[in-house]
């Protein structure tokens, strides 16, 4: 599978939410063996002391790490979803830019784990995680609706 890492493609656009682009999360880089996601950090970011909240680093981390799984598992026509997701947070953020990479650690037919380290513009680090994947085959059944993947023509 080719590396996605300019423009808008079908994969990119595939793999971002409507959460995703809420929270303001941009990809900057998609390949199958590297994620990276920024987001500028917003009012709505904060919890009420005026740091970002925890849940905005473990979503920045899970939408990374889903993005990477994701995209693997395209060529193989699955679907994956988030089973666990653990992300440690580091160091306080209140304003700047925050650049998620993720990479992944095993890429499995049945689960995939994936980690990522979340930086500030001085490259400090102000979170980790770890995020484990299961792969869905076409067909299977995921709240109430039938998965239908396909690898994209030429794949």
């Amino acid at each position: 599978m080719a590396d996605d890492t300019a423009g808008t493609t079908p994969a990119r656009s595939e793999y971002f939410s409507g959460f995703d682009r809420t929270m303001g999360f941009r990809l900057v880089t998609v390949t199958t063996d590297e994620v990276i996601v920024e987001y500028d950090v917003r009012p709505e970011h904060h919890q009420p002391y005026g740091i970002v909240h925890g849940g905005v680093h473990a979503a920045a981390i899970e939408t990374a790490c889903s993005t990477g799984a994701g995209f693997n598992a395209l060529a193989r026509g699955q679907a994956v979803v988030g089973i666990e997701n653990h992300t440690s947070f580091i160091r306080a953020v209140r304003t700047g830019r925050i650049r998620v990479t993720a990479t992944p650690l095993t890429r499995g037919r049945r689960s995939q784990l994936w980690e990522a380290t979340a930086r500030n513009e001085a490259g400090e680090i102000v979170s980790t995680g770890r995020v484990r994947l299961l792969c869905l085959e076409p067909g299977s059944d995921l709240a109430g609706q039938t998965i239908d993947r396909r690898p994209p023509a030429g794949s």
